[in-house]
């Protein structure tokens, strides 16, 4: 009796140490859009532990519930934005504890949808629908479309919202614009110029401004959301992509695709205060949640620059898939 004991006690610690050694950081999720399936990356550790397959051609983005265990991934298609090809017209939604699909949001014909945004206020997931010039709003208990918030324009590419859902930003990629919309009452509210062509789309932690980068000139427009207007440009070393501000809102990360580096923006004086080389194609960035760590999709070399914010550097490289794009925390 006391060796079954023993051994039924000798199992649970086996147990416990493998899920420790499986989950000894905060969970990456890393969307691949040629191996066309996500990376889930233990942070802890520094590696991949597993792929998923997201089930369709190319998911670019991807977000996550509030409780980590369940990814959305918008299946894009095969081409980059405005340019022919397949035009995507589901999202996939994965389990994340048993790595499977476990559903899918379809569309009646091809939207591309892109960008998700799980909006914790409304509980509704939001998700850019760039052939309709759209946001379209999906019920995550139902995967039910259940409206739409019109952007005006085409090529709604990323989004961003405000901290109490009721704003929300798209950078539109060919036409160059921001569009402002009123996510409550589903209407445009106006459309910012911006560039003959913008990416990527971010705002800073009070609210106060968004950011997205000219793709025409070395250059980060910085747009004040009480006016609806760009108060100033950011001189960049190099075009900008995209952009994510740390944890304490005193620095804005940029990543510059064709430097191989992201550039650290003072949010006081609006102007560069370093580089930090990563690797290759820095797409995407996102801060861990204690604020120590910034996360780098790289999507040439396949990997994820780990930057260390207290030493501005870079701490590591980790493999993903191929083209590393999209990123989110799950658990």
């Amino acid at each position: 009796m006391k060796s079954v004991f023993l051994r039924v006690v000798l199992m649970g610690v086996v147990t416990s140490f493998a899920y420790a050694q499986k989950n000894s950081g905060p969970m990456l999720l890393v969307a691949n859009q040629h191996s066309q399936d996500i990376s889930l990356i233990d942070t802890g550790s520094g590696k991949q532990v597993a792929t998923v397959p997201v089930g369709g051609v190319t998911g670019h983005e991807l977000a996550t519930s509030p409780d980590g265990k369940t990814a959305y991934v918008p299946i894009y298609g095969n081409a980059g934005v405005g340019r022919p090809g397949t035009d995507g017209s589901e999202i996939s939604v994965i389990d994340l504890p048993s790595r499977k699909i476990v559903g899918k949001v379809e569309f009646d014909h091809g939207v591309r949808p892109h960008c998700a945004v799980y909006d914790k206020n409304s509980g509704m997931l939001y998700v850019t629908t760039e052939l309709d010039k759209t946001i379209s709003i999906i019920d995550p208990k139902t995967l039910k479309i259940v409206g739409t918030v019109p952007t005006g324009q085409e090529q709604s590419h990323m989004l961003v919202l405000s901290k109490d859902g009721r704003r929300g930003y798209t950078a539109n990629v060919g036409p160059g614009t921001v569009s402002v919309l009123d996510m409550v009452g589903r209407k445009t509210l106006t459309v910012i110029p911006i560039s003959g062509n913008t990416q990527r789309i971010a705002m800073s932690n009070d609210g106060s401004m968004v950011f997205t980068a000219d793709q025409k000139t070395p250059r980060l427009a910085v747009i004040d959301t009480a006016t609806n207007k760009v108060k100033a440009w950011v001189d960049l070393p190099s075009a900008g992509y995209g952009t994510a501000p740390t944890k304490d809102g005193k620095w804005l990360l940029v990543t510059m695709r064709g430097a191989k580096q992201v550039a650290v923006v003072d949010l006081k004086t609006l102007k560069v205060a370093r580089t930090i080389d990563v690797g290759d194609g820095p797409a995407e960035v996102v801060i861990s949640e204690d604020g120590k760590k910034a996360y780098v999709a790289c999507n040439f070399s396949d990997q994820v620059a780990v930057i260390d914010l207290a030493g501005w550097k870079m701490e590591t490289l980790i493999a993903a898939g191929k083209f590393a794009d999209g990123m989110a925390w799950g658990q």
